[in-house]
């Protein structure tokens, strides 16, 4: 008897402004089995933002019931809004060999590797350096230096926490940090699918793995330049 394939679920976390969004969306785009799971959050909706596509957005009170009620596998607060994974829909999704990407911070993905150790693999995404992710949310134009302040200081605090991932991708470059993701799903993907990777997904893969860049990891974290 044939073995079903088994679900997979890709925690991808980084600092904001690291380059995490465009490169999930584009992993996103070009594989289709992949399913984006929608967190809810307290939060309104950004410009062109739609619900149930981006996000569930709830009133403080129906996020408050959902606690209560245990519905969340993980929810944390960032940047004083509530965020949310649904419990049941990454249970059923799962269950059935689905294969979905988590767009987390580091306490989520914290919560989402107690709960779902077997299926949970965590990438971390790394900007090249602290400058440069500075230079990033300046270059929004859309925060004030104080929300750019604490941004900064929450990503240092979101760095410190790179052991705690399976993979490290390095985003300097959004073609090279993509082809570094790419490998790292293609692989975990074939492992869930009882097949042997292709060997150049592998070897860069093993390349991003934690334990080949925690000096690099370092290095940014004290301020210097991967």
């Amino acid at each position: 008897m044939t073995t079903p394939p088994s679900g997979l679920l890709l925690v991808v976390s980084s600092p904001s402004g690291a380059g995490k969004t465009t490169l999930c969306r584009r992993l996103l785009s070009e594989h289709p089995e992949l399913q984006f799971s929608v967190s809810y959050t307290t939060r309104p909706p950004r410009s062109g933002e739609r619900d149930g596509i981006d996000y569930h957005f709830v009133s403080d009170a129906t996020f408050d019931a959902m606690v209560q009620q245990g519905a969340f596998a993980e929810w944390n607060w960032v940047h004083a809004r509530r965020y949310g994974t649904s419990l049941s829909a990454v249970q059923k999704a799962l269950a059935s060999g689905c294969k979905i990407l988590l767009d987390i911070d580091y306490q989520g993905a914290t919560r989402i590797l107690e709960v779902f150790a077997a299926s949970a693999r965590l990438v971390f995404i790394l900007p090249p350096s602290l400058a440069v992710l500075e230079a990033r949310l300046r270059g929004r134009a859309t925060d004030s230096a104080e929300v750019i302040a604490t941004r900064l200081r929450k990503a240092r605090d979101e760095l410190a926490h790179y052991p705690m991932y399976h993979y490290l991708v390095l985003n300097r470059d959004l073609l090279v940090g993509y082809e570094e993701l790419r490998a790292i799903y293609q692989v975990e993907l074939a492992h869930a699918e009882g097949r042997s990777p292709t060997p150049i997904d592998t070897a860069l893969a093993k390349s991003c793995l934690g334990s080949e860049r925690s000096a690099l990891a370092e290095r940014i974290l004290l301020g210097g330049d991967a």
